[in-house]
């Protein structure tokens, strides 16, 4: 410790929010260069090395080769498949002294497919599985809690590369199978899910979280086994329902009424329902203004239609809108569109139903709508449900207003909230709504990467055939977050044996020496066992300040040499996670010490075949 490039922290730091965050600072594992980029430091890289060791041991049995690719790549794959544009703003891009255009690679998809291409030709070089564990970068809007989202990080990709259909099944099974062993290696829960392809593309693809509470992605389960990202949920659309009984639409004044709830309180006041029943906020109709930034720059405007007891769910409406990005509207969007009175917004100025819609025909043949704003509207909308919904004037909403007699929209979209006990798409049951971290994700993506690059082999009758393709990541340095949000207490962290950049810290806690001497002695002698240990031989350090700073730094075992050795000729082994404490003559400390790690590391190893 004496020599080592540590210093750790007292206080965290003032832009961390989260506990691994704050943590892997304080106890020196990584120090921040930029937003959203990080140093990593001894420590840090000492434990990202095992986690990427244990990941390679896990691709490795399966098949897979190894490569590495550069992280500056040429435009010209990305541009012909498309996510030199699909991927908008998160790209980060640059163009050389010749003008020639390159990107920081977010991902490898293109640069595999060619490799692939340019080697094999025939059926018989496949299957192919060729992985690499490399740094990725991401222009991120909005980095935040450490290396959980950053702007550069680790990540494992790995691609499947096969003839037809099923061996992709079969390859997707293997890595699914793979990542299940991974992640009972490191020690981490997860829950597999379904999710959404996005720009990765593909016919199919499921995610890998770690449920925690900081966890940036919501996702869902039923009793009865459905699971997966609230941005893949498909909404149970109900029936049409019968409105003939429905009395025409008629405006009313709705005065201070600035939220749902006092629009409700309103109506159930001065305008009570027929049937009795209360007037509720499922009963509204919510219009928000988005704005949609397309990748070539466009921005639309568009308006989405949700039952006022449920909100946009940003997330799930980018996913919907994928590739282009979504915010809310400003003061400077409305600017020009006198129809969209707010908080007053109704269907009957925009959509199909406004009178300024016009349908023209592009240069390339192909239909486009001018002259109102796109409506789109919640699955739930259907034809003959009733709403109370803004009436485009100030202070005034509309009661009884029915879709498909009042109003229509241009299409649906899947960009509410999920409300816990919404029902499962598939009919097993009620939803749970839970937070995770995401680990890995996994995509069955056929063709697209390959027809793109004309990547084909010959069959049997040599006949050409477009390679069908798998991806696979997993988030290494996203995967040490989870370790240290998973794996820490008031003190600081607590590292798994398997990660943990060394598995012993000895402590000399005194001034003799004597103690120096024993300390320095027991840990060459567990060195020379191939035990790794980190040696805290600070002379000018008090006992206290070493105790804090291995309960920060959080290895395995601590051994501490103090007072006891001159009174009992003892020191102390402390279990970490534990916090369990015994004695042992020194003369038998690193035997033992020894043959507890070795244990230990035997039981981890252990749960790869579990």
């Amino acid at each position: 410790m004496s020599t080592a490039f540590i210093r750790t922290l007292r206080e965290d730091p003032a832009d961390a929010e989260v506990a691994s965050h704050k943590l892997l600072v304080r106890a020196c594992y990584i120090r921040r260069a930029a937003p959203g980029i990080y140093t990593w430091l001894p420590l840090g890289l000492r434990t990202l090395r095992k986690i990427e060791a244990i990941v390679r041991e896990e691709m490795d049995a399966i098949g897979g080769q190894e490569v590495h690719f550069p992280g500056l790549l040429p435009a010209e794959p990305y541009k012909a498949s498309g996510r030199w544009s699909d991927y908008g703003p998160t790209l980060f891009t640059l163009t050389d002294r010749k003008d020639n255009d390159y990107l920081l690679a977010p991902t490898h998809e293109e640069m595999f497919t060619l490799a692939v291409k340019d080697m094999y030709s025939s059926y018989k070089d496949l299957p192919a599985v060729i992985y690499q564990i490399q740094t990725k970068y991401r222009d991120e809007a909005r980095p935040r809690a450490g290396i959980i989202r950053g702007r550069d990080f680790v990540m494992k990709d790995s691609y499947s590369f096969d003839v037809d259909d099923a061996g992709l099944e079969a390859s997707y099974r293997l890595h699914r199978d793979a990542y299940e062993r991974l992640f009972a290696r490191l020690g981490l829960d997860y829950v597999i899910v379904n999710a959404m392809a996005g720009a990765m593309g593909g016919s199919h693809s499921e995610e890998f979280l770690h449920p925690s509470p900081i966890g940036e992605d919501t996702f869902v389960r039923s009793a009865g086994g459905y699971a997966a990202n609230a941005e893949a949920v498909t909404t149970v659309v109900p029936d049409p329902v019968d409105a003939s009984g429905v009395g025409p639409a008629r405006v009313v004044d709705t005065p201070d009424t600035p939220t749902i709830e006092t629009l409700v309180d309103l109506c159930n006041e001065a305008y009570p329902r027929a049937d009795g029943r209360p007037w509720r906020a499922s009963d509204t109709l919510k219009n928000v203004v988005m704005v949609l930034t397309h990748p070539d720059g466009r921005r639309e405007l568009l308006v989405v239609g949700v039952p006022g007891d449920r909100d946009i769910d940003m997330r799930r409406l980018e996913a919907a809108v994928a590739p282009a990005e979504a915010e809310m509207a400003t003061d400077d969007d409305f600017e020009g569109h006198p129809e969209l009175v707010r908080g007053y917004i109704g269907p009957t100025a925009i959509g199909p139903n406004s009178p300024k819609r016009r349908v023209e025909i592009d240069q390339e043949g192909n239909e486009r709508l001018t002259g109102s704003v796109r409506y789109l509207v919640d699955p739930r909308i259907v034809e003959g449900t009733s709403w109370v919904t803004g009436a485009n004037e100030t202070k005034k909403h509309v009661l009884d207003l029915v879709m498909g007699r009042d109003f229509t929209a241009d299409g649906t979209i899947e960009a509410a909230t999920i409300h816990e006990g919404d029902p499962a798409p598939d009919g097993s049951g009620p939803l749970s709504l839970a937070r995770g971290i995401e680990l890995g994700h996994i995509f069955a993506l056929g063709r697209k990467y390959s027809r793109a690059l004309d990547l084909t082999v010959l069959d049997e009758n040599g006949k050409a055939q477009v390679v069908t393709m798998g991806s696979y990541g997993v988030g290494v340095s996203r995967v040490m977050a989870a370790l240290a949000e998973a794996n820490h207490d008031e003190h600081g962290l607590t590292w798994p044996i398997a990660v943990a950049p060394y598995h012993v810290q000895v402590l000399a806690t005194g001034k003799d020496e004597e103690i120096f001497s024993t300390a320095a002695s027991i840990a060459q002698a567990l060195d020379a066992e191939g035990i790794e240990v980190l040696y805290d031989d600070r002379r000018k350090v008090s006992a206290g300040v070493k105790f804090a700073d291995a309960e920060l730094l959080g290895l395995p075992y601590t051994l501490v040499v103090g007072r006891d050795l001159g009174k009992q000729g003892t020191v102390e082994i402390r279990d970490r996670r534990s916090a369990e404490r015994h004695s042992v003559p020194a003369n038998e400390a690193a035997e033992h010490l020894a043959s507890l790690v070795h244990q230990a590391l035997a039981a981890a190893a252990g749960d790869q075949g579990s």
